[in-house]
C-alpha cells in the first residue's frame, strides 16, 4: 500500500525534529498511527496534507476560539507587522492589551506579558512563594500547567506526601516542596492544609480541566480551596490557558463564583500567537520586578 504523504512528511521530520515532533502528544505514540500533518485551516476546519478536510474540535489546544484564520485578527496582525515585529522595548499596543485583559479579569490590577502559558504558570508559583515567603506549592493530579520544572511532578507514595519528579532532569529538591492532591477531592485538601498550611505558598489549578478530559469542578471543591488560603495566607492561582474565555465570555470566576488571587493566561490573548500572561491585584503584581525583588525578564 502507497504511503500518505503525512507518513512520509513524519518519516522525513525524525530526520531532523525529535521524534518527528515538537510536542509529544503529536507523535501519537499513545494511540498509535501517523501523525496527521497540516498544511491549512479556515474557521472550524483543518485540511492536511493529503488533502483530507477535519472538523477541528482541538482550535490549537485552546487560542483560536475565532476559528483558524480568522479574518479581523489576520488583517490586525498584517497592521501591525508593517511597522515592526520586535523591539525589545516598549510599545503602546502592551497597555492597551492589559487594559483588556483587566476588562476581562476584573480582579487584577496589572499584567505581565511573556511568550507562553508555560512561562507565565512558572512565572506565577515564583510571585506566589516572594509574596508570602513560604515554600509549597499545591497543584492536582491530571491539571497540566507546562513543563517548568516545579511543575513536572508525580504524586508522592501517599496522599499527604509531597511529589517526585515525573522527567528525568527534574531535580528532588526542585519538587520536594510541589504537593500533588485529587482534583475535586475537598476532604484531601482540607486535610493537607491542616498539616501543611502554615508553609503553603500557593494552590494552582485549571478551574476547568482539559488535560485529562473535561471536568468539570465541583463548586464545593473551589469554595474550599478559596476558604483554605485564605485561612493560611496562601494565594489561590487559576491557570486559564486552556479555558480562559472558552466556557465563557470571561474567566471562570464569572460562573464558579470564585475569584482567585492569579490568573495564568496563554495564547488566546494573543490571538493565538505566542503570547501569555499573568495578572493579579496590585500589591502581588509589585512584587515582580522592576518594583520588586521577585525576578523575571524576558524579549
Amino acid at each position: 500500500m502507497e504511503n500518505s504523504k503525512s507518513q512520509l512528511l513524519f518519516e522525513d521530520a525524525k530526520q531532523s525534529l525529535v521524534g518527528g515532533v515538537n510536542s509529544p502528544v503529536r507523535a501519537y505514540n499513545s494511540v498509535g498511527g501517523t501523525p496527521v500533518f497540516i498544511k491549512s485551516g479556515k474557521g472550524a476546519y483543518i485540511t492536511s496534507e493529503d488533502d483530507t478536510t477535519f472538523i477541528d474540535y482541538v482550535l490549537s489546544f485552546g487560542p483560536l476560539i475565532l476559528g483558524h484564520a480568522n479574518s479581523d485578527v489576520l488583517n490586525a496582525v498584517n497592521t501591525v507587522m508593517q511597522n515592526g515585529t520586535t523591539f525589545g522595548a516598549p510599545t503602546q499596543l502592551e497597555t492597551q492589551l492589559a487594559n483588556l485583559v483587566k476588562d476581562f479579569y476584573p480582579y487584577t490590577d496589572k499584567v505581565r506579558f511573556v511568550s507562553s502559558g508555560t512561562e507565565a504558570a512558572m512565572s506565577a508559583i515564583r510571585v506566589a512563594r516572594g509574596f508570602t515567603k513560604k515554600s509549597i506549592i499545591v497543584k492536582f493530579k491530571g491539571c497540566y500547567h507546562g513543563h517548568a520544572d516545579a511543575l513536572l511532578v508525580a504524586a508522592g507514595s501517599g496522599a499527604q506526601n509531597l511529589g517526585v519528579p515525573d522527567s528525568l532532569g527534574v531535580l528532588e529538591d526542585v519538587v520536594r516542596n510541589t504537593a500533588v492532591l485529587d482534583y475535586n477531592n475537598t476532604k484531601q485538601v482540607r486535610s493537607f492544609f491542616k498539616e501543611h498550611g502554615s508553609n503553603v505558598a500557593g494552590v494552582m489549578l485549571e478551574p476547568v480541566a482539559g488535560n485529562m478530559g473535561l471536568v468539570l469542578p465541583d463548586l464545593n471543591f473551589i469554595a474550599e480551596l478559596r476558604a483554605q488560603c485564605n485561612n493560611y495566607d496562601a494565594l489561590l492561582i487559576f491557570d486559564e490557558v486552556m479555558c480562559g474565555f472558552r466556557t465563557q465570555v470571561t474567566g471562570t470566576h464569572e460562573w464558579i463564583g470564585v475569584e482567585p488571587d492569579i490568573v495564568v493566561l496563554g495564547k488566546v490573548i494573543g490571538g493565538g500567537l505566542p503570547c501569555g500572561a499573568y495578572a493579579a491585584r496590585a500589591e502581588i503584581m509589585d512584587m515582580v520586578a522592576p518594583l520588586g525583588a521577585v525576578y523575571q525578564a524576558g524579549t
